[in-house]
């Protein structure tokens, strides 16, 4: 298994190597969305801080209080976002904010077909997309830290990196075929009481190109070096932790319009200040 994984890295972070989307986001990608009400259970995430996959010479990583969903939007869940929202529909959809695979399994504009369960996960959807939604309902998508933060849970602890079975259970769900196809909240829950983190899609989140630097950042001298390519694994602080070098090469991977089969996305929240209400 070690070889076959560092094989897969090495060969899918080179092709990662390119300017990313970062500062070419358009603002408003869209007309205002209509708001709606897509009635999924938040958490509330306790912040702390954790040593990221990319930081065995740099401080911890502090995490704010957050909510977050307790599971992926569902297609359901979506279909009402399109339903509300025209601009969003597969026909009316600018390629500049989603590319031709962008709800390809939908056989309308507003329906899917039987074969696609209403609670199973919405895919081939693009991160403007997810963004949007994420707007219309009053939330946005989490941050690389916070998925991460609460993604290193399982069922019984906060931070389950260290155990051997964390990580192979990540890397047996990668092999397996066609998950995006199940329904949401199947799984177990794992100790933030939040489902389907790992085992179901891979998850759009907010800021997924800063994972890799860009060629005008790698002359800045400022900038961590050890987040570019090949040479990442030089800063990290746990070389075996081959599901999370799989994660970050895919992330590096995607451009802000792409629309990828097994690829969904969840909303989080910030909590407010009572001080500041």
């Amino acid at each position: 298994m070690k070889h076959k994984y560092f094989l897969f890295l090495v060969a899918f972070l080179p092709a990662s190597c390119q300017k990313m989307d970062a500062g070419n986001f358009v603002e408003n990608v869209s007309t205002p969305s209509v708001f709606i009400d897509d009635s999924v259970k938040m958490k509330h995430i306790t912040g702390g801080s954790y040593k990221p996959l990319y930081g065995k010479d740099s401080a911890d990583i502090i995490v704010h209080d957050f909510l977050l969903d307790e599971h992926p939007v569902t297609n359901m869940q979506y279909k009402k976002f399109v339903m509300a929202n025209p601009q969003w529909r597969r026909s009316a959809v600018k390629k500049i904010f989603a590319d031709g695979n962008y709800l390809k399994t939908w056989d309308s504009d507003t329906s899917f077909p039987a074969n696609i369960h209403p609670n199973a996960p919405v895919t081939n959807i693009s991160w403007y997309a997810a963004e949007a939604y994420a707007t219309s309902v009053g939330k946005r998508l989490p941050n690389i830290d916070e998925w991460e933060y609460v993604g290193m849970a399982d069922e019984t602890n906060y931070d389950a990196r260290i155990n051997k079975s964390y990580n192979e259970a990540i890397l047996a769900w990668y092999e397996k075929p066609r998950t995006f196809g199940n329904e949401v909240a199947q799984n177990a829950q794992n100790k933030w009481e939040i489902y389907d983190m790992h085992g179901l899609v891979w998850e759009w989140i907010q800021d997924f190109n800063s994972v890799l630097m860009s060629g005008e950042s790698r002359k800045d001298g400022a900038t961590d070096r050890n987040l570019f390519c090949g040479s990442a694994s030089l800063g990290a602080s746990d070389l075996m932790n081959y599901a999370a070098f799989m994660r970050y090469a895919f992330r590096g991977s995607l451009k802000a319009n792409y629309c990828i089969q097994n690829l969904g996305f969840r909303c989080a929240k910030d909590i407010k200040n009572k001080e500041n209400e």
